[in-house]
């Protein structure tokens, strides 16, 4: 019997379910996402998969998932009423924040709400040095009164975070000792138990967050375990975690903030497994979906990641020094550059009477004019639509049919008439401005940290990546594309060959002179055996576990860390001889110099993997084809003024490799002009490009 593996990804617009089965079939559905339950729509795409199978819900072997559920939380101030403890004088950490804003010289700026309002921020007496050492004992008056308070004000969740607790938890369990004897049914969260690092704001930030979505995504992994048990589906579910590996539902549940980008994260985890089987081990993968597209970058087999993000916040505009917006999050996460440009953005003129394209986005709900919900904006969708890259009659297979007038008519009135340009030229022009927003992204991750993007294969999938590809590797002068199986719903394909992980982590605040080696080596066993621990009650042998170390390291007198690889084996000098370097290397990378100032250590980060003893990725995709709903073979499509409209063939996937167009290579490939459409999206191949597809059913795309 086949089995299937199951991944499900809500965004705002679609929750996107993949069937992959055991001999390589896939199947994929898109269904519309419901806010007021999200659980309902992957129970809904589940059920949809196994009746169109024709299989039985034990045919499920597996159940991986990626949430919008806490970022939206946030997002819409929705989360669980929460009370912060903390040490007297630092009631206002949350409000103080960096001094950091999003945007220069914005007089109207204004800091995101706290999570926590002033009257739940509750202080105690008590006072610990950097070392841990107790300066003031713990008032435990304070702590009873503060509970009182806590209890008056039925709140659902309490967050504690005392100055350097990383250093000396034993404050901090003595409050969770009495919370949990005084408020048995409230949710504790204690800085010291969920990031033992330092940096107050970063730690307290992250620990507030963890209280305020954990009783939201409780009940929202309650209610979908429940709905696939009902169903037959008795498997365990496992969540995307925002580092790019799967964890339980459990920990999911007790430590909500390593899931909140698990979205975005599960499209890089894809990109990077089916990289490695195609032998890249440089890609920059792009994400383009209808409000925001995402960057990142895999160098020499490694995913980038980054130790701490924002959320909540408004959307970023791709760069890592414009931060601000949102709140902070102190966690490990693959490391993400966003910029407002979907399918979705928004075209308009300026009063400078310049194209403007982003952030904003017409969203679901208008949506693009052409979607025919009442949308009377400009939009990429409706300029794609006119340029002749989207086929109107074949989004989702033709069950969600476009209307091109309406797209001509929306560029027209809002941009090509205040213009006084041609409709044509202005809806170019939207699709050119927009894939310039998008190479800001794609800089941010490679050309501003020291990379070239030439050396990397743009790995591009989501709903609109695929269109916007070409245009996108011409701009950076990438010569080689990689546009992966069922791209719209891609993500949830990475949910399923992504790895279970684990991320332990304690700061070590020492520069080389002053640290020990024995004691650094002690540390770091303690945390390897954590994540060994770990990974075998999950069931992985030894030979199928995987740990290595990260340190954040800087100069001394600096502010800001980079994260470097430690070598593997015993902790010896000439380990720390070979950090120093590798410190110095990646400095001198990202930067630009190296200098002669000490070495200085500040975190030590392990992480533990568990491996498949067989491989997750298929030797071969069985992928069902779909023909063009309306019978086209060619069509008028505008490649620029260069090309003006050219006659360009339309064929699926499983038509590229038999044909040749008028390419010199015969059957192996198709040059273009050429548009593969697809249920879940279109790649668009303009002239001097080729494309071929290989045996695990990736175009490929060469200039």
């Amino acid at each position: 019997m086949t089995e299937y593996r199951v991944g499900a990804d809500i965004g705002g617009t679609f929750t996107d379910v993949v069937f992959l089965g055991s001999d390589g079939t896939v199947l994929a559905k898109k269904i519309a996402s419901t806010p007021d339950d999200y659980s309902r729509a992957v129970l809904d795409g589940i059920n949809a998969c196994i009746e169109e199978l024709g299989v039985s819900p034990g045919s499920v072997s597996e159940v991986s998932h990626g949430f919008t559920v806490a970022t939206n939380a946030i997002i819409e101030q929705k989360g669980a009423s929460t009370a912060l403890i903390t040490t007297e004088g630092f009631r206002d950490i949350l409000e103080l924040r960096r001094n950091r804003v999003p945007t220069l010289y914005d007089l109207y700026y204004q800091k995101p709400p706290t999570l926590v309002k002033r009257q739940l921020r509750l202080e105690v007496r008590e006072r610990l040095n950097f070392r841990g050492e107790v300066l003031q004992p713990l008032d435990t008056a304070d702590v009873d009164e503060a509970v009182q308070k806590i209890k008056m004000a039925g709140v659902e969740s309490v967050a504690v975070c005392l100055l350097h607790s990383y250093a000396n938890p034993e404050h901090e369990r003595y409050i969770g000792k009495v919370v949990r004897e005084q408020l048995p049914d409230v949710i504790l969260t204690l800085s010291s138990e969920l990031l033992p690092e330092m940096k107050e704001y970063e730690r307290t930030s992250t620990t507030v967050i963890n209280g305020y979505v954990r009783p939201v995504v409780e009940r929202y992994m309650i209610s979908l375990t429940k709905g696939l048990e009902e169903m037959g589906v008795g498997v365990p579910l496992s969540v995307m975690q925002s580092n790019g590996g799967l964890a339980t539902s459990a920990i999911a549940m007790e430590k909500p903030v390593y899931c909140i980008e698990s979205g975005p994260a599960a499209g890089v985890v894809g990109a990077f497994h089916l990289g490695n089987r195609l032998g890249m081990g440089n890609l920059m993968t792009l994400d383009m979906g209808g409000t925001t597209a995402k960057a990142s970058i895999i160098e020499n087999r490694e995913i980038l990641q980054a130790p701490e993000y924002e959320v909540g916040g408004g959307i970023s505009v791709g760069h890592r020094l414009l931060r601000g917006s949102g709140h902070i999050l102190r966690v490990p996460s693959i490391d993400l550059a966003e910029v407002g440009a979907g399918g979705g953005s928004i075209a308009s003129v300026d009063s400078s009477g310049s194209i403007r394209v982003g952030p904003q986005s017409s969203g679901a709900v208008p949506g693009p004019a052409c979607y025919q919900q009442g949308g009377r904006d400009a939009t990429v969708t409706d300029s794609d639509v006119m340029l002749g890259y989207l086929n109107p009659k074949h989004l989702l297979g033709g069950d969600f049919p476009l209307d091109k007038e309406l797209a001509v008519d929306a560029v027209s009135r809002n941009v090509a008439s205040p213009l006084g340009i041609s409709d044509i030229e202005a809806a170019h022009g939207i699709h050119l401005l927009v894939n310039s927003n998008m190479a800001r992204a794609l800089r941010a991750v490679s050309s501003e940290r020291g990379r070239d993007p030439r050396r990397f294969v743009l790995f591009s999938f989501g709903g609109g990546g695929p269109v916007h590809a070409a245009g996108l590797a011409e701009m950076l002068d990438i010569t080689r594309i990689v546009v992966p199986p069922f791209p719209g719903v891609f993500s949830s394909f990475g949910l399923l060959v992504a790895d279970v992980e684990h991320h332990f982590v304690q700061t070590y605040f020492k520069t080389f002179d002053e640290l020990i080696v024995p004691d650094l080596a002690d540390l770091l066993e303690g945390l390897w055996e954590q994540g060994r621990k770990q990974l075998s009650l999950e069931g992985f042998d030894d030979s199928n576990q995987e740990v290595v170390t990260q340190v954040d390291m800087k100069y001394e007198g600096q502010v800001s860390d980079l994260t470097v690889m430690m070598p593997a084996g015993k902790v010896t000098q000439q380990t720390i001889t070979a950090l120093g370097e590798a410190y110095a290397e990646e400095h001198e990378k990202s930067f630009g110099y190296r200098t002669d100032a000490p070495y200085q250590l500040v975190n030590l980060r392990v992480i533990a993997r568990g491996h498949s003893p067989v491989s997750r990725v298929p030797d071969r995709l069985e992928i069902p084809t779909l023909a063009s709903q309306d019978g086209q073979a060619e069509r008028p499509v505008y490649f620029g003024p260069s090309n003006g409209w050219l006659d360009t063939k339309v064929v699926d996937r499983s038509g590229v490799a038999g044909g040749s167009n008028g390419s010199s290579g015969g059957s192996s490939g198709a040059s273009g002009p050429l548009i593969i459409e697809e249920y879940d999206s279109t790649t668009v191949v303009p002239p001097g490009w080729r494309a071929s597809v290989d045996q695990w059913r990736n175009i490929i795309l060469e200039r």
